[in-house]
Formats: structure tokens, C-alpha cells, sequence
């Protein structure tokens, strides 16, 4: 999913002195109550924290870092042994026989589509057993053949089953699997969707009946906003290969830009020279000065990750204290850091969202208003006040305006962040008479 601010600073100016933070009793009240009860999930999410903390540091130290490591190179990149050290502690972490780790790699969706174009061929066969994926790959997966570059073009079969009840649907999967059938991709995340996100070991129960049956296709995971949450990755579940962006969960809210792609040797050898050009794949691609921000980064991801659940745990309890529908709910078991809050209004969204924005460290004084956005049926909103652009591990707030009116909460590098901003954002709501408790 895209972010950038909507809005002007002019607009929020004629309201932001209305909004002065004030005390309000009752609404610290509900956030130190509330804290309270959420405090045996953190305590247990933080557990995962410290074991996947213990993976990262083992990678760092078994492939023994060096200062040197972050010097970078320029021009053709050759020999450029802290891209490639990086690369193998991805490997490491992830359970893969090798990764990709590059500026380069634009976003999510970028890597995702460089998976899907470098392996899938003509006449081969792609299925989607998530249902549909994020909008964002609708080009890339092609709606006709006069979209340029994409599968479709290229002469790819493309279909989704669609969950049932949130659960894979095994007999329509396992029917719909034909001769053509190369590469059966699940996006682990639910993305604008209602439909729940997909847990490791859900995936995993998949996957072998899928392998068991046919060990020839290759499984791909859409690993957004998925890493680090759980104590194992989709490698490890029987994935073959997977795909995410490092200004999400891996790169810690310090790398500024660039992708992952981790999985089999020969998969991410063709991967390789869709990145680059054939015969050369990894061994060209200049790192610059970017490799101390994506080696730290990754560092402290499984930390800052954690920050974020919990955060996603709070605003999910603490606005179901105020009558909202909240998803995933408190105590659900998670796989992803998106948290879904459904308003009664569209005021109360796009009060909420506003507020979010307010509650920013970057760009608080511009307002969110309603835009339309290319590959949206609806006008969108979005909160998203971050240090890096798009920078779904920071604090933002998004959704289309249509009913139920739902808003996609994800992201708080800290705690502390999350906490503030729904204090900001219930006051604003309890003053507008939207909320009462």
C-alpha cells in the first residue's frame, strides 16, 4: 500500500488551535486501565521479540561484521562484500539458501513483481490461493494484454481462490491446480481487505499438502508486513521463496529505501538477472552509503517490530473499549502488524485519521483530506506523518471511504508513539461527541 499526505497546510491551520492538547481524566484514565490489562500479551510478545533478536544476532556474529562492511561502493558495485555479507545474513535469518538485499528494489510491490516475472513464462500458470492480492500488482498481473510489461502480456495464466470463512479453501485449491500450474502465491497480510491475515502455521498446513501432491510447483509468500511477528518465517514453513520491502518490518525504520527477495539458490539466481541482466545478477549493484542504515536497521527490527504489535494490541483493546469494531481483536494470535478499526461514520474516520496525522513527529500540520487514487474504486485517506516515505513501520492510518468505513492502523516505531496518538485522537473524538465511556 502507497502513503503520502493529502491536504494542505492552510486547511489544518483554521483548526489546529481547536485541538489544543488538553487534560482530559476520563481518557487517561481508559489508556492506564487499559495498559494495565494488555500488559500479559506484551509480556508475551516480547518474548518473540528477544527470539527473534537472538536469530539476528547470531547471523550478525556468525558472518563476523565489520566496520568495513558499511563502506559501500559506487559505479558497477563488483566486489562489494558488505552488500554481500548483508545478503547472507538475510539468508540466515530467514532459513534461505540465499537472498537479495538492494536499494534497487523500489518497494513491495516491486519485488514481488521481479519474483513473478523472472520465474513465470509463457503458457505458465499462476494461482493466487489468498484471493486476490493488493491492488498495487493488478498491472502486474495484467488486466489485458495492453498492459505493458505484465504477466498477462507475457502470456501467463493468472487466477485467485478466494479464502472461505478465512481458512484455504484446500479442495477448490487443490482442483484448480492444473499442468500449467508453476507458482501458487499466498499474500500472508490482508492488505485493503476485511478477510483475516494468514499465520505461519496456517500457511505452513497448505504448503505440504500442496508439496505432497505436487513438489514441482514453486510457493511463493508476499512476506509484507509479516517479519518478525512470529518466531518463524515462511522459509521454514515449506516456502520456496519469499518477497518483502526493508522501509516495512526489516528494515527497522532506519533503511530509507530497497527490498528483500530470500528463498531457493537457483530461484533467486533467475531473480538475479531480472534485477540486473543475465550473467551478472548479484554481482553488480552499487550500495553507495545505504548499507549502515539496512544492516542496523535489521538489527533492531525484530525490536522495533514488537513495538508496533504491541501497539496494534492496544488501539485494537483500547477502541473496542469505546464501542468500535477492532480486527484482529486483542488476544488474537497475529501474523502481521496491520490492525483494522471499522467506524460508524465517515466523520469518525476521517476524524480519527486526521488525528493520527496531528499525533505525527513529521508533517503534523497538514491535513488528511479524501483523495482519489489511481487503482482505488474509492476516495482514500491517509495518515502517514513518517521520517521515510511510504514507511509502513512508522505510525500511519489509511483506508477507502466507503462502508464500514474501516481504517488500516499499522506501524509505531515506539511504543510510546502509539499511546500518544490515540490519547490525541480519542480526546478529539470524545470532544466531537462521536465516542462516549
Amino acid at each position: 500500500m502507497s502513503r503520502k499526505v493529502h491536504g494542505v497546510k492552510e486547511l489544518w491551520k483554521e483548526t489546529r488551535n481547536s485541538s489544543v492538547q488538553h487534560t482530559d481524566i476520563q481518557v487517561e484514565t481508559l489508556i492506564e486501565t487499559a495498559l494495565e490489562e494488555i500488559t500479559p500479551m506484551m509480556k508475551e510478545n516480547k518474548k518473540i521479540s528477544r527470539f527473534n533478536f537472538n536469530k539476528v544476532m547470531a547471523a550478525f556474529n556468525e558472518t563476523g561484521v565489520s566496520e568495513s562492511d558499511f563502506a559501500g561502493t559506487t559505479g558497477y558495485g563488483y566486489d562489494d562484500t558488505g552488500r554481500d555479507k548483508l545478503e547472507e545474513i538475510y539468508s540466515l535469518v530467514f532459513k534461505s539458501e540465499d537472498a537479495i538485499v538492494r536499494s534497487q528494489i523500489i518497494s513491495g510491490t516491486h519485488a514481488i513483481s521481479l519474483t513473478l516475472l523472472a520465474l513465470l513464462e509463457f503458457d505458465d500458470e499462476l494461482i493466487y490461493i489468498s484471493g486476490e492480492p493488493y491492488d498495487t500488482l493488478e498491472k502486474v498481473i495484467g488486466t489485458s494484454e495492453e498492459d505493458i510489461g505484465s504477466l498477462k502480456e507475457k502470456g501467463v495464466h493468472y487466477k485467485a481462490i478466494e479464502l472461505v470463512d478465512n481458512q484455504f479453501d484446500e479442495m477448490a485449491i487443490m482442483d484448480g491446480i492444473s499442468e500449467k500450474t508453476k507458482i501458487i502465491a499466498i499474500q500472508r497480510s490482508r492488505g485493503y481487505s476485511m478477510r483475516k491475515s494468514l499465520t505461519i502455521d496456517e500457511m505452513e498446513a497448505m504448503i505440504k499438502k500442496i508439496k505432497a501432491a505436487h513438489p514441482e510447483i514453486i510457493i511463493f509468500i508476499d512476506n509484507c508486513y509479516g517479519e518478525f511477528v512470529e518466531m518463524k518465517e515462511p522459509i521454514e514453513a515449506g516456502a520456496d521463496v519469499i518477497a518483502g520491502s526493508l522501509i516495512k518490518n526489516p528494515g527497522g525504520g532506519l533503511a530509507k529505501m530497497g527490498g528483500y527477495i530470500a528463498g531457493n539458490q537457483d530461484l533467486i539466481e533467475r531473480i538475479s538477472y531480472r534485477l540486473t541482466v543475465p550473467g551478472i545478477g548479484k554481482e553488480m549493484g552499487a550500495s553507495l552509503s545505504v548499507l549502515t542504515d539496512m544492516y542496523q536497521g535489521f538489527f533492531l527490527a525484530p525490536h522495533t517490530v514488537i513495538e508496533s504489535l504491541n501497539g496494534a494490541v492496544l488501539t485494537s483493546h483500547l477502541l473496542s473499549k469505546v464501542g468500535l469494531k477492532t480486527d484482529p481483536v486483542p488476544e488474537a494470535k497475529r501474523t502481521d502488524l496491520i490492525q483494522s478499526v471499522s467506524f460508524n461514520t465517515e466523520e469518525e474516520m476521517i476524524t480519527f485519521t486526521q488525528m493520527i496525522q496531528k499525533a505525527s513527529p513529521v508533517n503534523s500540520q497538514f491535513l488528511p483530506v479524501p483523495s482519489e487514487i489511481p487503482g482505488y474504486e474509492n476516495p482514500v485517506i491517509m495518515a502517514a506523518g513518517t521520517f521515510v516515505q511510504g514507511a509502513s513501520l512508522e505510525l500511519s492510518a489509511d483506508g477507502p471511504i466507503r462502508s464500514p468505513y474501516t481504517v488500516f492502523v499499522q506501524g509505531g516505531l515506539v511504543f510510546e508513539h502509539v499511546v500518544y496518538a490515540l490519547e490525541k485522537a480519542l480526546k478529539e473524538m470524545k470532544e466531537k461527541e462521536m465516542i462516549t465511556f
